[in-house]
């Protein structure tokens, strides 16, 4: 697998994120903050409306990695991650890993860059993630 590799390869994907989404991950996470599901509460906040959980947005890179990039059978090792501007209900968001490192040995790793980024270009989520890659 790592042979088929090289720093630089990328794999992104665009997703709409909607209430359904955000209400969803509120059951499966069980966490309930209004801030994520009661637009009444979150108008007296400072986002003035509802945003998204910041642990949704680093699930959908999660989904990057463990199925479509860098391959199936990848198996996720750690993640860093910087909230860096909310996400809202409505906001499409361009979910990207890029490998910046790689290591061969008897289990390969790789080192990706995570980021998602809103309909206006902003970087909303930016991170690292490290993987053991599959073997074939």
């Amino acid at each position: 697998m790592i042979k088929s590799l090289k720093i630089g390869d990328s794999y992104s994907f665009n997703k709409l994120v909607e209430a359904v989404d955000v209400e969803k991950f509120a059951e499966v996470s069980t966490d309930h903050n209004p801030v994520h599901l009661d637009e009444e509460y979150a108008k007296t906040t400072m986002f003035k409306k509802r945003i998204a959980h910041g642990m949704l947005g680093v699930s959908y890179i999660s989904s990057i990695l463990g199925t479509k990039f860098p391959g199936e059978g990848t198996i996720y090792l750690g993640q860093t991650v910087k909230f860096l501007a909310p996400v809202y209900l409505g906001d499409t968001l361009e979910v990207k890993a890029e490998i910046i490192d790689l290591k061969e040995g008897r289990n390969d790793r790789a080192t990706l860059r995570t980021t998602c980024t809103n309909q206006e270009g902003k970087m909303v989520i930016d991170g690292e993630a490290s993987v053991m890659l599959p073997k074939a």
